[in-house]
């Protein structure tokens, strides 16, 4: 399998905005913060998967990057209530 140019480039931005989201997951400098980057990394995960599965000509990985982003959204959103401190 050879990777076109656009394929080369969006690997290489993926790589790079996982490299800056892990920067402010460990130095954060508040809860908040490192919510926001786990959050962008699940959004990162989920276009990866997408990526994937263009590569690969798969539609299964459309599959899992769906199931994968909604259960990212509903954890981020119980983290987030969570910091916030409303039980309800």
């Amino acid at each position: 399998m050879t990777l076109t140019f656009l394929e080369t480039i969006a690997l290489a931005m993926l790589g790079l905005a996982v490299l800056l989201s892990l920067l402010r997951l460990a130095l954060g400098p508040a809860a908040p913060d490192r919510v926001v980057a786990a959050d962008t990394l699940s959004v990162i995960t989920t276009s990866g998967l997408v990526l994937l599965a263009a590569l690969l000509a798969s539609p299964l990985y459309l599959d899992v990057a769906l199931i994968y982003g909604t259960l990212a959204f509903v954890g981020m959103v119980a983290i987030a209530r969570a910091i916030e401190g409303n039980g309800s």
